[in-house]
């Protein structure tokens, strides 16, 4: 074969968690050709950049118990390992790089068919089923957490950390009116199931304002209250671009526990009280929010045996122990891997390199990273 790109296909689809990820490696690739597969009317539509092609294909995931909706999910993930066998094919694709989610069993099974070298990025500490169902098809499995390669006996493990987006690499300013001196506490609940979590924040925030601290509360689309509690310092959005520029800032995060804000978290140093989405599948955030717990760079809390008064107490004991915080911030530094996109771009080009000695890239594989 003559000397040419080589063509990858991302299959990538459905929230930050997985999409981010995927672009951060992707803008690491960049003498390599890339298309994205995806499913409709997911956040990959408006998120992956306009240079590389989408692909959508309809596919579910496998929920609840057994029934009628098992066989559709089946005939459906069938229809869509035939599709994506097509494209790749059509195509001439070389290789294929999933962040796992629904959308990747069709894209690992299509590409294992063929004979393709097929990597994926697993960013929970607890991996999903198709990680634990699929990673023997893969040709190499990168894990975010260490503690994610026992689950996976059968599967290549690699440690190589979650890419992040670069703007968590890089000092990012504010344009939010946060006092130089006033601590910040920044609360993330998610759009998903905040509800209960704004609540117990609201009821909180009367206390640390009287501390002096200032506090940034993303509410998400999830938010129902009409109560207002108006002042200069208690400032609330339903979304934030920038929360890059709000990690580097803040002083202390109350969150859920999404693999990607962790990893934001551990990328900027940000100590935190994580509450697990209670509902999330198979308690995977738990599981999450427990390897920083355990490394005592944040506190863990379930929702269901957390109270305002006691979070509101624990959090001035952290204000008012500065000493403590700092360690909290240095234990969660420890656990990010902030050149993780590198490393995994150089992973994927040094294996398909390997896979395929005629055809290679237009420079060594150890400087595929721009």
């Amino acid at each position: 074969m003559s000397k040419a790109a080589i063509k990858l296909l991302i299959a990538a689809s459905g929230t930050g968690g997985h999409v981010f990820p995927a672009i951060a490696v992707a803008e690491k690739l960049s003498g390599y050709q890339i298309e994205w597969l995806g499913v409709p009317d997911r956040l990959e539509s408006k998120l992956v950049p306009k240079e590389y092609p989408l692909h959508l294909i309809r596919v579910g995931g496998f929920q609840g118990k057994p029934g009628i909706g098992t066989l559709k999910t089946i005939a459906g993930l069938i229809k869509g390992i035939f599709q994506v066998r097509k494209l790749l094919k059509q195509g001439q694709f070389d290789a294929v790089f999933s962040t796992g989610g629904y959308i990747s069993a069709p894209a690992i099974l299509a590409g294992y068919s063929l004979g393709l070298p097929v990597f994926l990025h697993e960013s929970n500490a607890l991996p999903g089923k198709v990680t634990r169902w699929l990673s023997p098809f893969c040709t190499k499995v990168a894990v975010g957490f260490v503690a994610t390669s026992k689950y996976l006996p059968r599967a290549k493990t690699i440690y190589l950390g979650t890419p992040c987006r670069q703007q968590f690499l890089t000092p990012q300013p504010l344009d939010l009116p946060i006092p130089k001196d006033s601590p910040l506490i920044v609360v993330v609940g998610g759009s998903q199931g905040a509800v209960a979590l704004n609540k117990m924040i609201r009821e909180c925030v009367d206390t640390w304002l009287d501390a002096g601290a200032t506090i940034v509360h993303i509410v998400g689309g999830a938010n129902t209250s009409t109560e207002k509690i108006e002042h200069p310092q208690y400032i609330v959005l339903p979304f934030y671009d920038n929360m890059a520029g709000l990690f580097q800032r803040a002083d202390l995060a109350i969150s859920r526990a999404g693999a990607a804000t962790l990893n934001e978290l551990m990328i900027t140093r940000t100590p935190s009280i994580l509450i697990p989405y209670p509902y999330a599948a198979e308690d995977h955030q738990y599981y999450n929010a427990n390897v920083l717990a355990t490394a005592n760079g944040a506190l863990l809390f379930r929702q269901e045996n957390l109270t305002a008064q006691f979070l509101a107490v624990e959090v001035l004991h952290l204000l008012q122990n500065p000493q403590r915080m700092k360690t909290m911030a240095s234990n969660t530094s420890s656990l990010g891997v902030i050149n993780s996109a590198d490393l995994l771009a150089d992973t994927i080009g040094e294996s398909i390199n390997a896979h395929l000695p005629a055809k290679q890239t237009s420079r060594p594989a150890q400087d595929v990273h721009s």
